[in-house]
């Protein structure tokens, strides 16, 4: 449909006409992409004016799960088509850890004339000067044209939004738990692991068109029996493939089924019975049948990887998912559990890429549960992603992995993003690829816009998983955004009311604010909610009130300095190095504070990372020993 000619724009020398997609200048017409003309679009609603990249995600993308690196990917080709120029911008600004601005100026195009804006001969393309306003009238001059811009592009969102031009294109796909027929309840690790492995190479197939719904989010629905069109509403699903699985040692039958969750027609199903060598075959067999039904459109590397799945060997893969099954409950004993399945996998078969990438994430993960040295764990964590990476270098997980390592432990950023990029490019419905980028590089690097993003993209893919969705309200906290934190983490424990770390990053932030009896009666929910006994639980919650009442803040931060070093047992509790440090802080100790940091750096403690954005760390900053810190850490202020 032709827009009115009122709704025809004129941008720097362009002539931007939205609805034909396309921007013409000098008698030569270029082709825009939808959403690159809307991210023009949105940015001309916004001249003059700094837009973030997390708003341009929102209003350009909406509910389409995409990362920053698409905002970028259109800028980019936006500045192409303009000719714009990044050190030296004409139309688009590049404002550092910020967004964007578009600098040129706009104007409405009426009867194929642009409307003269003060100071636009540049946008005229004409060589006579344009006319000069009295110096009185500049300012005010210049407020009326950003309005006028400003309703311009609200006018344009409004008419292209309502026919569909910029609805979003992206399908959203839910794998919920398979069905175990064995009739051995002992095996449900067996279906549960299909169905993640399911929802890994579904992930894969059409990032641009497809995004697939996390395993935590996924597992929610296990015997739940819920309607598919409830489902498809709780989750913001387009579809829903469900299934069964009845394995033996030398044989496996999977029988799924492909249903639309907006009227639940069942548009595919079939069944698969093969040897239990063949079983990533199967997986690729319905992966593809699934990617014909949704018309998804597969890249060459991915048609090579579906249609040359390797063989595996039966009992590897079971220790495999045995491993993923341990892993999952992310407690020190469970890791245990799982370095060994995953070992055993790996002996098994030595070519297994799948189980190194699993093994390095645990050992990564498990400097968080005190499974060892954090030293020795990234160190066995490193050369089990190398080994993955050798055999396969499509594995997510490993480039995940290895991101993780560089930020924490070789604070190498450089090649963190490097690898948290790739895992995003080779899966981007892996909700802990997005997590991890935002808070182990992201946030540490200040780009707090960028991470919270993320977080959001992370939160879309796995949107019933309590850690995840209390990670946004420390990616807030790091932000100093404590508005937005409070908000989140306040709804997050009531959507998740029995997940102790979101209560206790809750009572942390509390402290910032100055509500000490909140964080008090936060920190004891973590603790009962931790295995705490109740009577020590409403022991320590009386003394940390009375010294409170007794001598305000600093005796509250004594209080909480002796239990940490008296062995307390809440989530992220003040015991390690790094934590010992932020209670010194807090009170005031600098020296000790700074001791204890480099103790947190020799023992390569992960939280290093963070000591760049910490808020309770601000007191030293200022301190050139903790200048030196930052510098070790490949930071600065």
């Amino acid at each position: 449909m032709k827009a009115p000619d009122s709704l025809v724009l004129q941008i720097g020398a362009w002539r931007v006409d939205p609805a034909l997609d396309e921007v013409s200048k000098d008698g030569t017409a270029v082709k825009l992409e939808p959403r690159t003309m809307r991210l023009l679009v949105c940015l001309a609603e916004h001249a003059g004016q700094v837009v973030s990249v997390e708003q341009l995600l929102d209003e350009v993308w909406k509910d389409v799960v995409v990362t920053p690196n698409s905002v970028y990917h259109a800028v980019a080709a936006l500045r192409r088509v303009l000719g714009d120029k990044t050190k030296d911008p004409t139309y688009i600004a590049n404002i550092l850890r910020r967004g964007y601005r578009l600098i040129a100026p706009v104007a409405p195009w009426v009867d194929s004339h642009p409307v003269a804006a003060p100071n636009s001969s540049t946008m005229l393309g004409e060589s006579s000067p344009p006319p000069q306003l009295p110096a009185t009238d500049t300012r005010r001059s210049r407020f009326r044209w950003f309005g006028l811009a400003a309703s311009i592009g609200l006018a344009l969102a409004l008419a292209y939004s309502s026919v569909g031009i910029f609805a979003p294109h992206k399908l959203m796909l839910v794998v919920l738990p398979f069905e175990n027929l064995s009739g051995d309840a002992g095996r449900d690790y067996f279906s549960d692991g299909m169905t993640e492995e399911l929802i890994t190479q579904l992930g894969s197939l059409d990032p641009d068109r497809l995004g697939v719904i996390a395993r935590t989010s996924a597992m929610q629905y296990k015997g739940a029996h819920k309607d598919v069109a409830q489902i498809g509403k709780e989750l913001g699903v387009n579809y829903l493939l469900e299934g069964s699985v009845r394995g033996s040692s030398d044989r496996v039958r999977v029988t799924a089924q492909l249903i639309v969750t907006k009227d639940q027609t069942h548009i595919w199903a079939q069944s698969f019975d093969r040897e239990s060598s063949d079983i990533l075959k199967l997986q690729s067999e319905v992966a593809r049948a699934i990617a014909d039904k949704i018309q998804l459109t597969l890249s060459p590397q991915t048609t090579a990887r579906l249609t040359q799945a390797l063989s595996v060997d039966p009992q590897a893969h079971e220790a495999y998912l045995e491993g993923l099954e341990a892993e999952n409950l992310r407690t020190k004993p469970a890791f245990e559990r799982a370095v060994a399945a995953f070992n055993r996998a790996i002996a098994l078969d030595p070519r297994y890429a799948l189980a190194y990438a699993e093994l390095a994430r645990t050992y990564s993960l498990g400097t968080v549960v005190g499974l060892g040295i954090p030293s020795d764990m990234m160190s066995k964590a490193r050369t089990a992603a190398t080994k993955a990476l050798e055999i396969d270098d499509s594995i997510a997980a490993a480039h995940t992995t290895m991101g993780f390592i560089h930020a924490h432990f070789d604070f190498d950023w450089a090649g963190a993003e490097r690898e948290f990029r790739r895992a995003i490019q080779l899966n981007p419905s892996e909700a802990y690829g997005h997590l991890f980028y935002s808070n182990s590089l992201l946030s540490p690097l200040g780009r707090h816009d960028e991470a919270i993003a993320e977080m959001k993209i992370a939160i879309r893919l796995d949107p019933l998983s309590a850690p995840v969705d209390s990670f946004l309200g420390r990616t807030y906290l790091w932000a100093r955004r404590y508005n937005d934190a409070l908000a989140h983490l306040q709804k997050s424990v009531q959507r998740f009311p029995n997940f102790a770390l979101t209560h206790m990053r809750l009572a942390h932030l509390y402290t910032y604010i100055d509500r000490f009896n909140d964080a008090i009666a936060e920190e004891t929910k973590a603790r009962l909610l931790s295995g705490q006994d109740v009577r020590d639980a409403i022991k320590q919650e009386d003394a940390l009130r009375s010294t409170l009442a007794a001598r305000g803040q600093r005796g509250y931060w004594e209080k909480v300095l002796e239990f940490s070093q008296s062995g307390g047992n809440a989530p992220e509790a003040y015991t390690s190095s790094y934590g010992i440090a932020i209670l010194y802080a807090r009170l005031g100790d600098n020296d000790k504070a700074l001791e204890s940091l480099e103790q947190a750096y020799t023992e390569r403690h992960p939280a290093m990372a963070e000591i760049g954005i910490e808020p309770a760390l601000d007191p030293l900053r200022a301190d050139i020993r903790f200048r030196g810190l930052l510098s070790r850490v490949g930071l600065t202020q």
